[in-house]
């Protein structure tokens, strides 16, 4: 890896890591860090989610604008 330096510790635990999933370790490394990538674009997504359903005017509007949730009628069981 150009101008990287991981210890060597480090590099048999990637390197493992890569084996086991029948990889060599670069494309491990980058399969990573894809990963990694998609995990923090998530998180972004469910912070904004979050940040919007928390917000009562935002989810009246948009309950309004595509209907609220259904209304599920529960009908009387036997005892």
């Amino acid at each position: 890896m150009a101008g990287i330096e991981i210890d060597d510790t480090t590099v048999a635990t990637l390197q493992a890591l890569a084996d086991e999933a029948g990889l060599p370790l670069e494309t491990y490394l980058t399969r990573v860090a894809e990963e990694k990538q998609r995990e923090r674009a998530l998180a972004k997504g469910a912070e904004a989610f979050r940040r919007v359903i928390s917000d009562p005017e935002t989810v009246a509007a948009f309950d309004a604008e595509y209907g609220g949730p259904a209304q599920v009628a529960h009908a009387p069981q036997a005892a």
